[in-house]
């Protein structure tokens, strides 16, 4: 196994973010990584138009370091020690291809057919993005944080909340992949 270009296997991968938790748990912080738009926007000043955003960021500083390590780490990891691929079933390559004409799937992470530069000059899909990046951050922080957050910190700490936010998430995912998504892109 090379470390530096295959998948680490759970038995790594899973210990590794057991005693993350364990630590972050031991100092009494938690993981998440939406709370830190409110922390950014407070330091922005927006506490002057909402009580929202009023409360003392410094004590979340610890949290903006946990984001740019993310983006250093993707950085790292997408650049160095990857080929930028995906392993993708056959069929579902296949499907991809009939159904919505998506002929590059495996070939990299972000298929251009969705996320090509030129697309952001199609108002529909500005549209969708502006609407989805909205609708995803005000649920973020209506659930009380993200995915992350939730299922990594809150189902660690067995909080009834996280589990259901948690289900709810999956929910919403199975629902924009069979229902929403075949819309959009048909």
């Amino acid at each position: 196994m090379n470390l530096l270009y295959d998948p680490w296997p759970w038995y790594i991968a899973g210990p590794l973010i057991a005693l993350t938790m364990f630590i972050l748990l031991y100092v009494g912080k938690q993981f998440g990584m939406s709370s830190n738009l409110r922390t950014m926007c407070s330091i922005g000043g927006a506490a002057k138009y909402s009580d929202f955003f009023r409360f003392d960021w410094r004590a979340q500083r610890w949290n903006l370091v946990v984001v740019l390590g993310a983006i250093i780490g993707g950085f790292i990891a997408s650049n160095f020690m990857s080929d930028n691929t995906v392993n993708i079933n056959p069929e579902v390559a296949q499907q991809l291809a009939t159904d919505y004409g998506i002929n590059s799937a495996g070939e990299a992470y972000l298929p251009p057919e969705l996320f090509a530069s030129e697309n952001l000059t199609d108002p529909s899909v500005l549209a969708v993005l502006i609407l989805g990046g909205f609708m995803v951050g005000f649920g973020a922080r209506y659930a009380g944080g993200c995915t992350s957050g939730h299922a990594i910190s809150g189902l660690s700490n067995l909080q009834l909340p996280s589990l259901i936010a948690v289900v709810g998430f999956f929910i919403g995912g199975l629902v924009m992949i069979h229902l929403l998504f075949p819309l959009i892109f048909s």
